[in-house]
């Protein structure tokens, strides 16, 4: 099963009131946590936090329109206008609690391995990527990452620059740096995911190559040979003016952290300016991609 969850900043005095609304919107659980204990919370560029003491974080099943959730919480002005809120999809929690339980190396594509720190690595002359379980969203169990790191070790990547959009933990932009490119770039909304891109860059010796920004602070002319979204289907196609942009003329495109039923809306939307491939699926989850099409 796929979920979404959304984080929004509270008060203990109306937790349990926007509690009972989510429940009426279709949320599969809500829960409560202690802002104190969950310091960084990042905001969207523009918005304010505004700072109560808990967080209320609800479940939906991932076919839910989450904006209508957003637009529909605005209306009951839970969300102040400005206000940060949060949407992510959810980790595969049985397959992570497996790969975690036997911590075993694992393939993707023909070249690339992802392992933890403390495993002997399977195949020395292969191209290995330590990554240790962690806080920060990629550690290669997920579908949505897995079908990116299969991708991107299809590429030839020599020589070529590579942004990871919504890059979490880094591994992807850390692998394309492992499989050949030349540099490497990530952007995040999540100051968390910066300082664990740049930590895992470090333990696997690539951080002089990989340049990190929060998702307000990058260059305004950034651009890549190759550009790859691991996000949600809805910012997917809201942020297509911005992804698409930092793609260079026939560059290449990779889209994931969608469902197999949302793959054809995204594809509709991208395909304004990409040529692109028949769409690969995984579980219930598919990848997008694409050349750029040039003058």
């Amino acid at each position: 099963m796929a979920w979404v969850q959304i984080r929004l900043n509270s008060t203990n005095e109306k937790a349990e009131e926007i509690s009972e609304f989510l429940e009426k919107l279709g949320a599969l659980s809500v829960t409560f946590m202690d802002s104190r204990d969950t310091p960084i919370f990042e905001p969207l560029p523009g918005e304010t936090r505004l700072w109560g003491n808990t967080d209320v974080i609800a479940l939906f099943d991932a076919e839910t329109d989450m904006q209508t959730i957003v637009d529909v919480l605005k209306n009951q002005h839970y969300l102040v206008d400005g206000m940060a809120y949060k949407i992510e999809q959810i980790e595969d929690k049985d397959w992570e609690r497996e790969w975690m339980d036997n911590f075993h190396p694992m393939r993707f594509g023909e070249r690339l391995w992802i392992c933890p720190s403390w495993r002997e690595v399977p195949d020395p002359n292969a191209v290995n990527v330590m990554l240790d379980p962690g806080l920060a969203f990629g550690t290669g169990t997920h579908p949505t990452t897995a079908l990116c790191l299969e991708w991107l070790d299809s590429l030839n990547l020599q020589g070529k620059t590579v942004i990871d959009f919504g890059c979490g933990s880094g591994i992807l932009a850390i692998a394309a740096l492992k499989l050949g490119a030349a540099h490497a770039i990530g952007i995040d909304i999540d100051p968390q995911a910066i300082l664990a891109s740049r930590n895992n860059a470090e333990a696997n010796g690539v951080a002089d190559r990989l340049q990190l920004f929060l998702s307000d602070q990058k260059p305004a002319s950034l651009k890549a040979d190759v550009v790859v979204a691991n996000i949600l289907a809805g910012p997917l196609k809201e942020l297509y003016p911005v992804i698409s942009e930092l793609v260079v003329e026939n560059g290449e495109l990779g889209l994931s952290g969608i469902l197999e039923t949302q793959g054809q809306s995204v594809c509709e939307t991208y395909a304004q300016t990409f040529h692109l491939d028949p769409i690969a699926v995984k579980d219930e989850w598919c990848r997008i991609t694409g050349k750029q099409k040039g003058g």
